[in-house]
């Protein structure tokens, strides 16, 4: 027999020989047992972990895997057991303490054990479909101890317990709370879910639900909300330091959902701390807060945002039409932006500059604003007031920042073409009576308007500055070339004014005095001299004068006064009395306007540079006039001004209205067929539809008055309606 045959019928007969030792398997399994119950007895000290990796590597070699994994099985279910009975023996704060050494320890025997059987997990048990031995023991000792009769109730109570405990101000050992609870998450996520956490979101939401109405019955809103933000925190916090941080959604749903969403409406509308309250009283850390806190339940903001607006909307429709405020044009501007102001800050500071809040507060004061038909009016009348004297000393960061606030409140206006006619009115008397403080705060706003509203609406706007300029350089023109023949007569400064681009104003005819009535007739023929095809009307309602006086003491003065003024006041050079019909007569000045002017010289103390008999404040035709020779003033120059309403009256606003729908009439027809143009067929609806939608950023057009544009549109053979479907309408030109 060769040696190499020799060799291999050894080692088969060495390896029959180890397989069928029926006492191999039983004696190794009890090394093994033995060495599994020393780990957990804390003897391991002695054991040759080398030895017992070798003894489990044979049982899996040699077929024993089943064996082996069965005796570990029973032997830790029995270790286990007696673990069990040595927790529940524990009392009072002990028995979290026992179960945590006890845990503790479970872990590094489980560690020890795996490394010894580190042969099986990575072969037996794949093979065969078993669990792992490190799962394994934690199934075990969930199935043994956490799911122990007489360890479940008592583990999920003493935990709860000490939640409420620290929710109601006692310290806990948060340690030993964190090492609980990661024991349930490290046996498996279902058992933390099932046996703790919703337990716990129940136990918490009856909690918080009493504790809630508690506070809501004995707190006001703003003191309800700190406590709701401080529960809040804290459960927070509690999730950082023990809870399984998936648990930090859950929780925090629990106290939004019973502190702050079920008292939602009640906290807003508390009487006397509710959010009107609070917006009233600018309580911007009060505001934050329910902000913050309301933004985490659904509906939380739209319910703060619905009442602010109804808020901003009730108190704006009173300041809008309270008959007091709408005396003086200039404060109620400068209360809208006051109002805009304020909550523009609690916005910013409160609401986190929350575009919805802000949309929600313009769109608000475009409503009230638009409820007085008087707003454009206003609004350029505080334009007015601040362009003629508000704004002398104030810097020009200042002075654009008012601007920009009077933008602000033009872009809420419906009708931006009412604004543009009063505008133009109060800026031709700014650049006519040289009343105007700043140019170049005139020009910054006009630009303003311009890139707000386009060219088109500015364009008569700046038309109104190049004649003014063109007016100097006229006059430069004339005095060059009359020097000799003016002499030291009276001098004259006349505005050249483009039809069109400034107000319109009725032909009024004055007669001037002899001496004005000659250098006016030179101007005139200076000026169709070096301008052809030009025609030239004088407008005396708007002119001013510098008239030198001498009174019955010889005292002597300089009075500033209107050019009808100056035409009454001349004709005293030549009589001593004159009365209401004769000054009529000699000037032909319209009855209103002279009434006006003699008022102004003779019933204003300070400035009554004339008498009249009878006296009395009013003007009658049957009134005697004649100088005041007793008249004085502490001033040499004493400027005479003219008794008119700064607002327009009733007749004046009716014809401004008048204009502004004249005007709107070509707008509307252009608009129309620039749609019809493009569209060539479309129904009624539509056309009203785009054409509103065209103009609304000059003015809301009635769809009465588009109706009527079209209807002259078809009798002038731009547009005409199908034959069939007479809602349908087709472009012809």
């Amino acid at each position: 027999m060769s040696s190499q045959k020799k060799k291999t019928l050894q080692i088969e007969a060495f390896k029959h020989r180890v397989v069928v030792d029926p006492k191999y398997a039983e004696k190794t399994w009890k090394i093994l047992e033995h060495a599994i119950y020393e780990i957990y007895n804390h003897n391991a000290s002695g054991l040759s972990f080398e030895e017992l990796y070798r003894n489990a590597y044979n049982m899996v070699l040699h077929k024993y895997g089943e064996k082996l994994y069965s005796g570990l099985v029973a032997t830790m279910t029995s270790h286990l057991k007696e673990i069990s009975k040595s927790i529940e023996a524990a009392q009072g704060g002990l028995f979290l303490e026992e179960l945590n050494r006890k845990w503790t320890d479970h872990n590094k025997a489980l560690q020890m054990i795996r490394d010894i059987l580190m042969y099986m997990d990575r072969t037996f048990i794949p093979s065969t479909h078993k669990t792992p031995v490190h799962e394994l023991g934690l199934n075990l000792w969930r199935d043994n101890i956490i799911h122990s009769n007489k360890i479940q109730i008592r583990l999920l109570d003493t935990l709860l317990e000490l939640v409420l405990r620290e929710r109601t101000g006692e310290v806990i050992n948060r340690g030993l709370m964190r090492n609980v609870i990661k024991m349930l998450m490290d046996v498996g996520s279902s058992v933390y879910q099932e046996d703790f956490e919703k337990p716990f979101l129940e136990v918490s939401a009856e909690f918080y639900k009493g504790e809630s109405q508690q506070f809501i019955d004995c707190c006001d809103c703003g003191d309800y909300l700190k406590k709701a933000e401080r529960r809040l925190n804290e459960e927070m916090e509690r999730v950082s330091h023990y809870l399984d941080v998936k648990s930090e959604a859950k929780i925090t749903n629990v106290v939004e959902k019973e502190m702050i969403s079920n008292h939602m409406l009640r906290l807003v509308d508390m009487e006397n701390s509710g959010l009107v309250k609070m917006l009233l009283d600018d309580k911007y850390e009060d505001l934050g807060r329910m902000y913050n806190l309301f933004r985490r339940v659904p509906n939380g903001l739209s319910t703060i945002r619905d009442v602010m607006t109804s808020h901003i909307r009730d108190t704006g429709k009173q300041l809008v039409i309270d008959p007091e405020r709408l005396k003086d044009p200039v404060e109620y501007v400068q209360r809208l932006l006051d109002e805009k102001d304020k909550y523009d800050r609690i916005v910013s500071s409160a609401f986190n500059n929350d575009k919805t809040f802000q949309n929600a507060l313009n769109s608000s004061f475009e409503f009230f604003i638009n409820l007085n038909p008087r707003s454009p009016e206003f609004i350029s009348l505080f334009v007015d007031d601040k362009l003629r004297k508000g704004l002398k000393g104030v810097s020009e960061e200042d002075v654009e920042t008012i601007l920009d606030k009077v933008m602000m409140l033009f872009r809420f206006l419906q009708e931006k073409d009412v604004f543009e006619k009063y505008y133009k009115q109060h800026l031709a008397k700014r650049l006519l009576f040289a009343k105007a403080v700043s140019d170049d705060a005139e020009r910054s706003l006009i630009v303003k308007l311009k890139t707000e509203c386009g060219y088109q609406f500015t364009s008569k706007l700046e038309g109104m500055f190049t004649d003014m300029k063109t007016s100097q350089d006229t006059m430069h023109g004339f005095y060059a070339n009359h020097a000799a023949e003016i002499g030291d007569g009276p001098t004259l400064a006349v505005q050249v004014l483009t039809t069109g681009s400034w107000p319109t104003q009725p032909g009024v005819t004055c007669n001037l005095p002899a001496e004005m009535s000659v250098l006016c007739e030179k101007f005139r023929a200076y000026y169709l001299g070096t301008h052809t095809g030009r025609r030239l009307s004088w407008q005396t309602n708007m002119g001013t004068a510098d008239i030198k006086a001498t009174f019955g003491k010889g005292q002597k003065h300089e009075l500033n006064v209107s050019t009808y003024q100056m035409c009454v006041l001349m004709l005293f050079n030549n009589a001593d009395r004159l009365s209401y019909k004769e000054v009529e007569q000699a000037t032909e000045i319209p009855a209103s306007d002279l009434k006006r002017c003699l008022q102004s010289m003779a019933c204003v103390k300070g400035k009554n540079v004339l008498r009249k008999e009878p006296m009395s404040k009013e003007i009658g035709e049957e009134d005697v006039f004649f100088v005041n020779d007793r008249f004085m003033s502490k001033f040499y120059k004493v400027k005479i001004g003219t008794v008119v309403a700064q607002k327009e009256t009733e007749p004046e606003k009716q014809e401004t209205r008048q204009r502004v729908e004249e005007d709107r009439k070509p707008q509307i027809e252009a608009a129309i067929v620039r749609i019809m143009k493009s569209r060539r067929v479309l129904d009624h609806n539509n056309i009203i539809a785009e054409v509103t939608k065209q103009l609304q950023s000059r003015f809301l057009a009635n769809p009465v008055e588009i109706k009527k544009r079209m209807e002259s549109l078809i009798e002038r053979d731009f547009l005409e309606r199908d034959n069939v479907d007479r809602k349908l309408y087709r472009y012809l030109a």
